[in-house]
């Protein structure tokens, strides 16, 4: 199954159903399936060939979809990008994936000037899908979104085959440059087709899509409601951050389906916004990217006693999620322990030793997971590629997760933390490397450290940053604040500072990280 293939076959037959639903403007799956035949078009004629990366540089919206489902049908790849980060981090991406055309809007203007400023040679096109950006701009248009008028609207032939890249999805790296995750036709396809299965998604449903466009949990929302042909509702950024708002969408719109990660769910539960018995069209909850509390699931399953709630569970480079676990009843105390459950169709979880071998039941190991969800790898990165996708000799192909696990009585997988220096923060994926190689560039650190600590915040895990000033110098966490935010993006930035002489180190001469996680916790950051 190829991805896009979906859009036409739902046009055929429900030419009028609707398809996107965003704010007050809705497309039915006939509207796709032109809109995304003209622009495939237009991206064929300004040059782009088969394999060709096409990033999409545009909040979340009904064009941003279109330009997906376009991609594909040109035999391109399409490669979300965040329009929150800051233009020389996405100037790397662009390096890396050589972009033959970005797909912008105005909004993004500015950010695009910046990161074609980053680059020795733009060699990309720029198709505006509004009416592109100021005359005074120096960026050049290959074509606007008025010109899809102007083009056929039938389909187009390509010979795309499920095993090729249809997306890349770039996560948080330790070097500083952001890693690709490449995603197949396949791998997507598979685990789209067991979750309607197992969801029993229909065409009746109404269901939401939370997630940037970037992030791996809105692959799942926007193909898994083409497939099914049901109607996928664009949820605006601003309403995550406005509790009473967010509850209200679920409400008006009458979803039947919600996904997101944790930390939104626990926001709503912290101003108390969920009636009891409210959002009476809503038939299932899902959540993914980190652990949900127990208080908050317990809020949830009281107040809403008709809905079924997923623990879904799987790192960006095994395709959306791996293993799912659906709660039997409301937990009968806070401190019961949520399992990640059961591998999913086709996929398999490895819980092993240091030396790749089965550990018995109950005691910890490292997660390993295999199957039909796994990635061919990062894009041009054979050496990353090789240290985490490794060949067993009676597994197979296996991804070390990074993640600690056991197995329980009950044979089911229960997470319990981080092996390294990778968190979860608001359900992003950082490595708190990738921090401290830009902090480190800025030429005023001595040293410096960042850390995660536990909160029972919204964040989840709060990153904290210990830092030593070069001598002579005068540095505030103001100061780094500033500079850094020209390096990463917003949710990459510490929410926590604090300066030493020196960074205490342990018996090996290494920065001792878990004294300063005992210094931030001090400071009541939990």
């Amino acid at each position: 199954m190829l991805l896009h293939d979906t859009v036409r076959s739902q046009a055929a037959q429900r030419p009028d159903a609707v398809a996107l639903v965003s704010q007050r403007q809705t497309i039915t799956y006939q509207q796709l399936e032109e809109w995304s035949n003209q622009l495939a078009r237009l991206l064929l004629e300004s040059g782009c060939r088969h394999g060709d990366r096409v990033g999409l540089l545009m909040p979340k919206s009904i064009q941003a979809i279109v330009a997906m489902v376009a991609t594909l049908k040109a035999g391109c790849i399409y490669v979300p990008m965040d329009t929150a980060s800051p233009p020389a981090r996405q100037a790397k991406i662009v390096n890396s994936c050589e972009h033959a055309c970005i797909l912008a809007v105005n909004s993004a203007s500015r950010l695009l000037a910046g990161i074609s400023s980053e680059l020795s040679n733009c060699n990309f096109r720029i198709g505006w899908l509004d009416s592109g950006p100021a005359a005074e701009s120096n960026l050049d248009a290959a074509f606007i979104w008025d010109d899809l008028a102007s083009m056929p609207a039938h389909p187009i032939l390509c010979d795309t085959k499920p095993e090729d890249v249809a997306h890349i999805l770039f996560t948080s790296g330790s070097t500083g440059v952001p890693k690709g995750v490449m995603i197949t036709h396949a791998n997507a396809a598979h685990f789209i087709q067991w979750a309607n299965r197992y969801f029993g998604t229909l065409p009746t449903d109404r269901i939401s899509c939370h997630p940037p466009l970037h992030f791996d949990l809105s692959t799942f929302d926007v193909w898994g409601t083409l497939n099914a042909g049901a109607e996928l509702h664009l949820v605006s950024p601003e309403l995550s951050l406005l509790p009473h708002k967010l509850a209200a969408f679920i409400r008006d719109s009458e979803l039947t389906q919600w996904f997101s990660v944790p930390s939104v769910l626990k926001y709503m539960a912290q101003f108390d916004v969920v009636r009891q018995d409210d959002f009476p069209a809503l038939k299932r909850l899902l959540w993914c990217g980190e652990a949900l509390p127990v208080p908050t699931l317990m809020y949830f399953m009281r107040r809403l006693p008709a809905v079924s709630f997923t623990n879904l569970y799987g790192p960006t480079e095994t395709t959306i999620a791996s293993s799912y676990y659906t709660i039997p009843s409301c937990p009968p105390d806070e401190q019961s322990e949520i399992p990640i459950g059961l591998p999913c169709a086709g996929e398999q979880l490895h819980v092993l030793d240091e030396f790749l071998q089965p550990i018995p039941r109950g005691e910890i190991g490292d997660l390993y997971i295999s199957g039909q969800g796994l990635s061919p790898g990062y894009w041009r990165d054979r050496q990353k590629t090789d240290s985490v996708f490794i060949q067993h000799a009676d597994l197979g192909r296996i991804y070390k997760t990074g993640d600690l696990a056991r197995l329980g009585p009950d044979r089911l997988v229960y997470l319990l933390g981080r092996a390294d220096s990778q968190i979860k923060s608001r359900g992003f994926r950082i490595e708190l490397g990738e921090i401290e190689t830009a902090l480190n560039s800025l030429g005023i650190l001595r040293e410096c450290a960042v850390v995660g600590v536990q909160t029972g915040g919204f964040e989840g895990t709060a990153i904290c940053c210990a830092y030593a000033p070069t001598p002579g110098l005068q540095v505030t966490p103001a100061d780094l604040r500033e500079r850094l935010m020209q390096l990463v993006p917003p949710y990459m930035m510490p929410a926590y500072w604090l300066a030493f002489d020196a960074l205490p180190l342990n018996p090996n001469g290494k920065i001792d990280k878990p004294r300063l996680r005992e210094s931030f916790a001090a400071q009541s950051v939990a």
